[in-house]
């Protein structure tokens, strides 16, 4: 392995440790967590069960960040050319994915009027 594909190694883990990092502090966090930028996670009272809510939240960004290292990797086992296409269907797609879940999450796990 050159030293190339070793620092591109090194910058995809540095990229993409945060946002597993994120799932990790969302699944363990105590209190109803966020999935907006700049908006006010959800009160603990509007959440029927704060636990599982954020629990799926943590690993849903948790799959998001393994699966850009795991189409880096891909890339290069296989093709650059190949991890380039991924990368971009794992950052679009994956990031429709997560709004569509978080979506069903809320419809799940909010409390309904009268609970």
């Amino acid at each position: 392995m050159t030293g190339e594909k070793i620092f591109e190694i090194i910058i995809c883990f540095i990229c993409m440790m945060p946002i597993i990092i994120i799932g990790i502090v969302q699944y363990r966090s105590k209190k109803p967590v966020g999935f907006w930028s700049g908006k006010e996670p959800p009160k603990k009272e509007q959440i029927t069960d704060i636990a599982a809510y954020n629990h799926k939240h943590g690993i849903m960004w948790i799959i998001y960040g393994a699966g850009f290292i795991l189409c880096f990797m891909l890339g290069l086992i296989i093709d650059e050319k190949i991890a380039l296409i991924l990368s971009i269907i794992e950052c679009i797609g994956g990031i429709f994915i997560a709004i569509l879940y978080h979506n069903k999450l809320n419809r799940i796990y909010y409390r309904k009027d009268g609970d």
